[in-house]
């Protein structure tokens, strides 16, 4: 038996220069055919943190991803049966490791595609509302949390680092002031490496030291 309210799972990642967010195409009603956020109602007899693992993996077909509560929303009209309160999950994950491993295992939901940030369809209930709310404590934390690293490959290029600071502020950054406040920070570890299969001038890689950055926050 269902409970009186429900789980919704904002899931970023970033590919081909852009935010992205996992979206469902929901195939019953309400809103049948519309796109929203993985979600679905808690049973009874789940625990939250239960009920975010199942929800997950049938709305998406990814399992053992770390959620963090984002915040519970209850708006009077948010869902068309009445008050239905949903507790808002996220997580960032990066693309290539689970690009091939999308897929809903439940009839509710007819797919799961990754829409970038700034062209989202139109979206159920309140979905909209949970993103932006997600998407301003990103950019809020990005400074003092890991996150942005979280997007990038173990070992990465300063370009690609600037566009997925780009990408979460929603705007362009000046490449030297941007590399100057990266070196300052020291956070990053400059490897002898260089990128492998690129047409252009292949750039330096780094690493992200999280050993000096948990020591910067007084952590370590």
């Amino acid at each position: 038996m269902q409970t009186h309210f429900t789980i919704d799972c904002v899931i970023y990642s970033f590919n081909e220069g852009k935010l992205q967010v996992l979206l469902t195409e929901r195939n019953e009603y309400p809103y049948k055919d519309w796109w929203a956020l993985p979600g679905f109602f808690v049973d009874k007899s789940e625990e939250m943190e239960g009920a975010v693992k199942r929800i997950l993996y049938e709305h998406t077909g990814l399992k053992d991803i770390f959620m963090e509560q984002l915040g519970a929303f209850a708006g009077v009209k948010r869902h068309p049966q009445g008050r239905i309160l949903t507790v808002a999950f996220s997580t960032i994950v990066k693309y290539e490791d689970v690009k091939s491993k999308i897929k809903p295992t439940t009839s509710y939901m007819r797919q799961a595609r990754w829409f970038p940030i700034d062209a989202l369809p139109e979206l159920a209930f309140d979905h909209n509302q949970i993103i932006q709310q997600s998407l301003q404590k990103l950019k809020y934390t990005i400074n003092y949390s890991t996150a942005v690293y979280e997007f990038l490959p173990e070992k990465f290029t300063l370009t690609q680092l600037q566009q997925v600071y780009e990408a979460i502020l929603g705007k362009e950054l000046d490449k030297r002031n941007f590399r100057k406040k990266i070196a300052n920070d020291g956070f990053l570890k400059e490897l002898q490496e260089v990128q492998k299969g690129v047409s252009y001038r292949a750039a330096r890689l780094y690493k992200f030291d999280k050993r000096k950055f948990q020591k910067h926050i007084g952590v370590a």
